[in-house]
């Protein structure tokens, strides 16, 4: 076993659900720490950045149940079993928002939550953008706005944008790729 892995001495599934699934696993941790850890296992998911030709960008506002609020955020879903992580990108920018586009560049992936999480988030660079019909889920309820780069940067100083995935994408784009 190289010595920066885990071995899992015993696993239990503790609950299956639609998006994701709850185990219990019993770890021997590099450097012999031996504990009982519970993981959330998620596909993983794709964030797309839109960016007009202006500079400008797109965020959605939906209404999120776990934050019981209303949030400014990129698009964002789940990757589908089976799914490359363009096709998933592309996938969800046209169901969120109605817009296809020419370019989508993988910008980075994170961990949003290695603590309790295996998911990993896809940030794509969305580019070239042509408005088409939207096709929420069936249970979203998303409106959406171009933003100039700078006030998106200002909302996430001010404290008006509270979503990791944003704010991280903003920033490295801002930072990064721009």
């Amino acid at each position: 076993m190289p010595p920066h892995l885990a071995k899992i001495l015993n696993t239990k599934l503790v609950f299956k659900g639609r998006v994701f699934n709850v185990r219990r696993d019993r770890v021997s941790e590099p450097g012999g720490v031996v504990a009982i850890r519970e993981v959330v296992t998620h596909n993983g998911s794709v964030v797309v950045l839109p960016v007009f030709d202006d500079g400008s960008i797109l965020l959605i506002r939906q209404y999120r149940h776990a934050a019981n609020r209303f949030l400014w955020e990129l698009v964002a879903g789940r990757i589908e079993r089976g799914e490359s992580l363009a096709t998933g990108a592309r996938r969800e920018l046209i169901e969120e928002t109605g817009y296809t586009a020419r370019r989508m560049k993988k910008l980075f992936h994170f961990f949003p939550s290695p603590g309790v999480m295996t998911e990993q988030m896809f940030v794509f660079l969305a580019t070239g953008l042509t408005l088409g019909a939207a096709t929420p889920d069936e249970d979203e309820r998303i409106t959406s706005r171009r933003f100039p780069l700078a006030a998106v940067e200002r909302m996430i100083e001010r404290g008006k944008i509270h979503d990791g995935k944003t704010i991280s994408a903003v920033l490295f784009y801002s930072n990064f790729a721009r």
